[in-house]
């Protein structure tokens, strides 16, 4: 078998992988589940670093799930590829009257909100029903927080806001007091969410900020680290001062 561009192609690949390779005839949804959060990390990294041909690489690594997840079903008759197209399509022409229909919006709010009243028509419990449990904690605290403003339930402005962030802030302060974990942990986690809350009105993505900043810690740890080897010190062989001298001239090198 040729690579090709066709994708019906690449569905017979995997059926005969399926079929063929030890390896990937042993899998099951459940032993391969963790790999696709794996591989959707890998794209984000790529997106960030701006390489797209190791962006176009991750994104062929997900579709591969996306495919080896239907085959695995299909074996078991409960859905295949085919059917996984057509009910994409299908809610995406559902859930956009404004394209494929006579609804009129304007702009992307109007969007947005039809969206989660469309959602809502076909059985959710609720505005915030369909975020998993399992996203990392910020993502969904952004999530939420935007799903919960399109029907209404925000800030008007962001100095409100901030005056909420403050507030959390001086009672996690408080709590510092009281030395009870429980309790720090909860108002601190209030003040993550107050400060996400903020972060909204400025379109910035939380999980994004926060990312750059580690690989900027991580960056400059490293040069710290790098610094002190061609002296031939380590880490723990070094003083607060000399670290922090190395950290201000990695700094610079940004």
């Amino acid at each position: 078998m040729q690579p090709s561009k066709e994708f019906s192609d690449l569905v017979r690949l995997v059926a005969i992988l399926r079929k063929e390779c030890p390896w990937d005839r042993k899998q099951t949804h459940e032993s391969i589940k963790d790999n696709l959060i794996e591989e959707a990390y890998e794209a984000l990294e790529a997106i960030d670093d701006q390489d797209f041909d190791e962006f176009r690489k991750e994104l062929g690594d997900l579709l591969l799930h996306v495919l080896f997840h239907s085959e695995m079903a299909s074996e078991k008759d409960e859905f295949e590829i085919g059917d996984v197209i057509y009910t994409l399509m299908e809610k995406l022409i559902r859930r956009h009257p404004h394209v494929f229909g006579d609804t009129e919006v304007e702009g992307e709010g109007e969007v947005a909100q039809n969206w989660e009243t469309i959602k809502l028509k076909e059985g959710k419990r609720s505005t915030l029903d369909g975020l998993p449990h399992h996203l990392p904690a910020l993502i969904r605290a952004q999530r939420m927080q935007e799903k919960a403003a399109n029907v209404g339930f925000d800030w008007p402005e962001w100095e409100l806001a901030w005056e909420k962030l403050d507030e959390e802030l001086e009672e996690f302060k408080d709590t510092l007091k009281d030395n009870d974990p429980v309790k720090l942990s909860d108002e601190f986690g209030d003040v993550l969410f107050s400060l996400v809350n903020v972060s909204r009105y400025f379109d910035l993505n939380a999980e994004d900020s926060l990312r750059q900043t580690n690989k900027k810690f991580e960056q400059r740890f490293r040069y710290i680290e790098k610094k002190l080897k061609e002296q031939g010190k380590t880490v723990n062989e070094s003083t607060l001062e000399e670290m922090d001298a190395f950290w201000e001239e990695a700094k610079t090198k940004a």
